[in-house]
């Protein structure tokens, strides 16, 4: 089966103060599943508006942010430096989300993941 569009893994949205986290992938660890609530819910602590973390259809991980046209509280600049620091500071787990993903959802080849580093 060929994904041709992304998958949402988890979101929160600063205007519903709401956690996402898509039950498809419940059969991550716990303390993955708690990270990746903290990560979200800081982010829109901080910056406020909408912020999700996707898989794309090869597999790789996006961090994506939005606001709604009426908020002039949502800072763009805030949320950059943000998503920077998430790439920097969590680039271990987020490599590791994309293995899971392209091993447990696309079925590739574990040999051929771990032959690619």
């Amino acid at each position: 089966m060929e994904k041709t569009e992304q998958v949402v893994l988890c979101g929160a949205n600063s205007y519903e103060q709401k956690y996402f986290f898509n039950p498809d992938f419940k059969k991550l660890p716990q303390s993955v599943q708690d990270e990746l609530h903290i990560i979200c819910v800081l982010f829109t602590e901080e910056a406020g508006g909408i912020f999700t973390i996707l898989f794309e259809p090869d597999g790789g991980v996006t961090l994506k942010t939005e606001a709604a046209e009426e908020d002039y509280l949502y800072d763009e600049v805030s949320a950059g430096l943000l998503l920077g620091e998430i790439r920097r500071k969590r680039k271990e787990l987020l490599e590791s989300l994309s293995l899971y993903y392209r091993a447990a959802v696309l079925k590739e080849n574990m040999g051929d993941l771990l032959d690619e580093d």
